[in-house]
């Protein structure tokens, strides 16, 4: 008991009671719903960073040689605050069930089970201790150094040299070692899949698809996400019984990571099987940049497709194995160079074409994708020709041309849904059909986001600020008991950000069919529909529940039954 004693005398008391606390508020809501193991190491995560922040709190006071006046009261009042934090931790485990609940049946998913608190606790005591573990190591790492330092100059010099030191060394290795091993090893293994997932489909037959035996594309240069690009869209028949109306084959050349050794020469490559197949020759010509893994949503292009009868010709071309949100934190610019190349090759050669036989040219990305295709050209460089437009979805936060339009945003219009001066180029849909009656001008650009979506309105500042998305009336889906907390917030809406495709259709980072069809709707202005026709095929395409329901094909289950 002695020996437990001394060992609970080495805790730091500000350090649990700041962990409890933070433990307790990250139990409440945040964008997206958490099961009960996702939730457990947040927990565990903001338990060791409130105890890290109590810690340091502890040390600066007594850095300052502050003290109590009286030792009664100060034991008193903190076991007051103790049993506070306690309680707060307990009544917020109680609560939490009801909370990810509440976010559950707003968006439709079913709701968590009733012991999810125990679970939470459980779990959590894993990550907490692991990083509590290492900052413990940190700490005896600046004592050990100081302590050398302190023989040869003064001790509060060797104290700030030996900081300055173990920080170096962490960064050194944290960064320069374990974070880039890891990404290598990260990208290595989403090579790995993306070439052996689909290594047992067999070529398609269609000479006008990329892949098969006369396309300048090899097969196996294509990974499994692009093959269903490649594979799964609909056929000249599935749109004209969608739509009655006569319908062509789309189009859709793809070029992978594989396929050539640099940006600009895949880049060429896409350019040279755009010419031949006839890209150039359909009205619709649409330059997509994928996600990270080179996905390109299904829906996305597929609504485009039935809404133009198939007289639409796509091009992507895939720039890294990696998930978006982990290409988001790790290398954000890696498909800028792919998108800058792709965009320069086709638009040089589309500008020469005569404007009344071109093609209308459009600009799509989703995700990752959005960042890198409205980073692929400069204003200036275009405004004497410029593209019809393009739609861009879900942009993420770091996104140079979404934050400018949202920074110069109307005033009285939200964060999460802007009014750009007078719409006429820019505008921003939360989902659901864009007012028709409202001009536009020679190019039209639309951002789809929904406000439950993490990888658009995470922020960094969070740590230290409320975010504008959470001041005033807030966005659909966006949970009314969602506060910010310092440090907090941010710590869940970064975990949000790995979650966001888990949520359902039409929340957090999966936007829902009929939202791109709308989206397109705006952008492209198709001819030969009337309103009620476009009603009708929207409600044919809307999609709701599991994402597993919009897949590669999703859009057949509307096919008339022969």
């Amino acid at each position: 008991m002695r020996r437990l004693g001394r060992q609970l005398d080495k805790v730091s008391t500000g350090g649990w009671l700041l962990g409890l606390v933070f433990f307790a508020l990250s139990l409440t809501p945040s964008l997206i719903p958490r099961n009960f193991a996702v939730q457990g190491v947040l927990c565990g995560c903001t338990f060791a960073a409130g105890y890290g922040i109590g810690v340091f709190l502890e040390w600066l006071w007594d850095f300052l040689e502050l003290s109590w006046p009286n030792r009664r009261v100060s034991r008193w009042v903190g076991r007051g605050f103790a049993f506070l934090c306690l309680l707060l931790t307990v009544t917020f485990l109680w609560f939490s069930t009801g909370w990810q609940n509440s976010i559950r049946e707003g968006m439709g998913a079913p709701p968590v089970e009733a012991n999810q608190p125990l679970l939470v606790a459980l779990i959590a005591i894993v990550p907490a201790a692991i990083l509590i573990g290492l900052g413990t190591a940190l700490v005896r790492g600046v004592q050990l150094v100081s302590g050398w330092l302190g023989r040869l100059i003064p001790r509060r010099v060797a104290f700030v040299f030996s900081l300055i030191a173990v920080g170096i060394l962490t960064w050194t290795v944290g960064n320069g070692v374990v974070a880039r091993n890891a990404l290598a090893l990260a990208d290595r293994f989403y090579g790995n899949l993306d070439r052996l997932a689909g290594s047992y489909e067999s070529a398609p037959t269609d000479a006008n698809r990329s892949g098969s035996a006369a396309s300048l594309v090899p097969w196996d240069t294509i990974g499994l996400d692009a093959r269903i690009y490649v594979q799964s869209g609909p056929t000249p028949d599935e749109i004209a019984a969608l739509t009655n109306k006569p319908a062509k084959e789309p189009l859709r050349v793809y070029v992978g990571l594989r396929s050539a050794e640099t940006p600009d020469q895949r880049a060429d490559l896409a350019l040279a099987e755009m010419d031949r197949i006839g890209a150039f020759d359909r009205s619709v010509l649409v330059l997509i940049m994928p996600v990270g893994t080179g996905w390109v949503e299904p829906s996305s292009i597929d609504t485009l497709e039935i809404l133009h009868g198939g007289d639409v010709a796509s091009v992507a071309v895939q720039y890294s194995y990696l998930t978006s949100w982990l290409s988001l934190v790790s290398e954000p610019d890696v498909g800028l160079e792919t998108a800058k190349a792709l965009f320069q090759a086709v638009y040089q050669r589309w500008t020469e074409m005569p404007k009344d036989s071109r093609p209308k040219l459009y600009l799509h990305g989703l995700s990752l994708g959005a960042y890198s295709s409205a980073a692929s050209s400069q204003l200036y460089d275009i405004l004497a020709d410029p593209f019809q437009g393009a739609l861009w979805v879900g942009p993420p936060f770091a996104s140079a041309t979404w934050r400018s339009a949202t920074d110069n945003r109307d005033d009285g219009s939200p964060w999460w849904q802007p009014k750009v001066g007078d719409s006429s180029v820019v505008r921003f849909s939360n989902g659901g059909p864009l007012d028709p009656t409202i001009p536009w001008g020679p190019m039209r650009i639309v951002y789809l986001q929904y406000p439950t979506d993490p990888i658009v309105f995470f922020e960094p500042s969070m740590v230290y600020s409320e975010p504008s998305w959470l001041m005033g009336v807030r966005g659909a889906g966006v949970s009314p008991l969602l506060n910010w907390y310092p440090v907090v917030t941010f710590l869940q809406v970064a975990l949000d950000m790995a979650l966001a495709q888990t949520a359902p259709i039409g929340f957090g980072h999966v936007y829902a069919p009929q939202d791109y069809f709308d989206g397109w709707v705006a952008v492209t202005e198709a001819p030969g529909w009337s309103q009620a026709e476009l009603d009708a095929m929207r409600t044919k395409l809307t999609r709701h529940g599991d994402v597993s329901v919009i897949g590669g094909g999703w859009f057949r289950s509307s096919l008339p039954v022969n």
